[in-house]
């Protein structure tokens, strides 16, 4: 994996300042995972590996959310580091771009969560899913005005969402982050 993204990672959960106790906890979990060096940012590091989100926001302060195809769960974009990804605010403005088909999107550099969730997860390379543990860093991306989303193959749908309206079934702690979200954007 690129040592340049481990660093990053790394740098930016030391330094980042949680928005509640789940997050702090999670963020201290993934710092511990990390100790494991930088295969931990891979799926091939099998008892857990850091993974990179975005929670789109429109200027009309919706989100934007997938319904993921394997999991059954509405959910914010994003997924696995790549060897390609620079920085994690990188890896999940990448995701966010291919899950929702628009181009434009502004990504805020700084986490607003982390969890840390169960999952069955491929190693990549073809073979059956296994149990394994996504520490999911989570971050804000702004929607262009006039833009349109496009599904991607990893959803069954994805749909805007008013804050107090939001679909069930939800994935670990999608709606956690969404008030850190907002008040960033206030």
């Amino acid at each position: 994996m690129n040592e340049g993204l481990y660093a990053d990672a790394v740098r930016v959960l030391s330094e980042w300042a949680a928005t509640t106790d789940e997050g702090d906890l999670a963020r201290k979990r993934t710092l511990e995972l990390l100790s494991a060096g930088p295969e931990a940012m891979t799926r091939a590091h099998r008892a857990g590996h850091v993974t990179a989100s975005a929670l789109v926001v429109d200027g009309d302060g919706r989100v934007l959310l997938c319904l993921h195809r394997r999991l059954g769960k509405w959910m914010q974009l994003g997924g696995h580091c790549e060897p390609g990804d620079a920085t994690l605010a990188a890896a999940a403005l990448r995701e966010a771009t291919e899950e929702s088909g628009i181009d434009g999107l502004v990504l805020d550099p700084t986490p607003i969560d982390v969890d840390v969730h169960d999952v069955r997860c491929g190693a990549g390379d073809g073979t059956p899913a296994t149990a394994s543990t996504h520490f999911d860093v989570r971050f804000l991306v702004r929607c262009p005005p006039g833009a349109t989303e496009r599904i991607s193959e990893e959803s069954s749908a994805l749909e805007w969402f008013r804050p107090d309206a939001l679909p069930t079934p939800l994935a670990s702690a999608t709606a956690r982050q969404i008030p850190p979200a907002l008040a960033r954007l206030a």
